[in-house]
């Protein structure tokens, strides 16, 4: 019996999902962040070192507990989707799309023929669990939540038309690629940045559409919440180690340690 999807009934029903970004590439990593209560975790195989088995690893480890994983894709290719569909992703982020056509590209996708392109070999995936799942093909299609990712000045010039496509729940603004885009390359708090990543918000929310974005300020983050974005994540797992472990070592070692990080570096330089 097929089991409706938390994540994207949350999404649908507004409600505010707080996530954490998991770039350390480690299943047991990714399980001690499940203990932690997110709404969501995303698992990173964009600007992480994942692949298909280690994503398939962190998927296992996680889903024991509360926290729904969503999966980015290092990019939207056809064949990979169909992996990562058949290894049990249910929430997928798609990077760089700027143009409906490409999101519409991906809604096919995610989605079974006569709907979509999805090729069918769910009865040897996980997906259904190798079939235990009797009618994993009727409610695949519905159960699967599709994020696409706007990122460009381009994106967000077609930002109304990405909305309007079908089979799309979500957008997500991507902090530092958009800077990079409009010419201000590692400074996603730049004023002019953070208008548009504010106006791209309210234009996906007019759109009826779920918004999200990463951000590891917490002033930054409430106000995408206030502005009626629904998946927001709020730190990134290999910065909070890394910013820990730092500042340990500050703590014992004082100027013998690791100098602190130049102004303007942050998670949303590499996001």
């Amino acid at each position: 019996m097929s089991h409706p999807n938390p994540f994207k009934l949350a999404l649908q029903q507004q409600q505010a999902q707080i996530g954490l970004w998991l770039s350390m590439a480690s299943p047991y990593l990714s399980e001690v962040s499940a203990t932690a209560g997110f709404d969501w975790l995303l698992i990173d195989g964009e600007h992480a070192p994942n692949h298909l088995p280690s994503t398939l690893q962190q998927l296992q480890a996680v889903a024991p507990y509360r926290a729904q994983p969503v999966v980015r894709a290092v990019e939207g290719q056809v064949a990979l989707i169909k992996q990562l569909l058949d290894i049990g992703v249910r929430n997928l982020l798609i990077p760089m799309v700027d143009t409906p056509e490409q999101a519409r590209l991906m809604v096919s996708a995610v989605q079974y023929p006569p709907r979509g392109i999805r090729g069918v070999g769910s009865a040897v995936g996980r997906a259904s669990q190798w079939s235990l799942q009797t009618d994993y093909l009727d409610a695949a299609d519905d159960g699967i939540c599709l994020l696409v990712q706007a990122e460009s000045v381009t994106a967000l010039t077609h930002l109304r038309e990405i909305c309007a496509v079908d089979g799309v729940d979500g957008v997500f603004i991507g902090p530092a690629d958009l800077a990079a885009s409009m010419g201000h390359r590692g400074r996603p708090g730049h004023p002019e940045v953070q208008a548009a990543i504010e106006h791209a918000i309210r234009t996906i929310v007019a759109s009826g559409k779920a918004a999200g974005t990463l951000t590891s300020d917490p002033a930054l983050a409430q106000r995408y919440l206030d502005l009626g974005a629904t998946f927001v994540a709020v730190g990134v797992d290999v910065l909070l180690f890394a910013n820990a472990a730092r500042g340990l070592a500050r703590q014992w070692l004082g100027d013998r340690a690791t100098p602190r990080p130049q102004v303007g570096a942050g998670s949303q330089g590499a996001y």
